[in-house]
């Protein structure tokens, strides 16, 4: 995508080849903003394991200190006494064969997904449409769960999910341009402590190689990634 003069010219004073503490790095975003919009923070790994490997699968969740900033809505396939726990906790949509059936048919109208284990017979089937958005509910990450009530309510308070890709990345949001100083960092640090939490005991070498920050439409910033293997 071409970059805009208005951008160009808010970057020419910074150092893109700087390596930056989070703080600065988070002060030195802020600043910069170039457009009128509430921005979200994101961070990019690049990991030392090798994602082809069963044994070296980082995945995982975490609650955010101060959310996300987002309204997320969390979809839930439950029955019975689950789907009412699931409606009182504040999920936007609970059903099972029905929500199936109209996601078959291309609705996207949710940002998570959530199911009781009796549910994956249902879910299961929609491996096609819900993995590649990052959507298919795991036992691992927290989305398949007979707690439903206090998974819904994380979620809803700012619960992220983490996985590295076949690039061996990871990439996830951590709060917004709003936000202040202190509470980006608080954030950025909780997610930083649980993919530390998430190393495979296989892993040899540098388990995180890189870490970069950016906002939505602000450059990306290099991390100190060296005190954290």
């Amino acid at each position: 995508m071409a970059q805009s003069k208005r951008f160009k010219d808010a970057i020419k004073d910074l150092d893109l080849a700087k390596v930056y503490s989070i703080k600065d790095a988070i002060a030195v975003l802020k600043k910069f903003s170039p457009v009128k919009f509430d921005e979200t923070f994101e961070v990019a790994l690049n990991m030392g394991v090798d994602p082809r490997k069963a044994d070296q699968q980082v995945r995982g969740s975490v609650l955010l200190p101060h959310g996300t900033g987002k309204d997320v809505k969390v979809l839930v396939f439950a029955k019975g006494d689950k789907a009412k726990e699931a409606e009182a906790a504040g999920a936007d949509f609970v059903g099972s064969e029905d929500l199936a059936d109209k996601i078959k048919e291309g609705w996207t109208g949710f940002d998570q997904v959530i199911a009781t284990p009796d549910m994956m017979r249902v879910v299961g089937r929609l491996g096609k449409v819900l993995g590649p958005r990052g959507l298919m509910p795991a036992p691992k990450a927290g989305t398949v769960t007979t707690d439903v009530e206090r998974t819904v309510k994380e979620v809803k308070a700012g619960r992220v999910e983490f996985k590295v890709d076949k690039s061996s990345n990871i990439h996830s949001i951590f709060g917004k341009l709003s936000f202040s100083e202190q509470n980006l960092e608080e954030n950025y640090k909780a997610l930083l402590d649980s993919i530390m939490k998430s190393k495979p005991a296989a892993m040899k070498g540098a388990y995180i190689k890189s870490i970069s920050i950016s906002t939505t439409m602000g450059p990306g910033l290099k991390l100190e990634s060296n005190m954290m293997n």
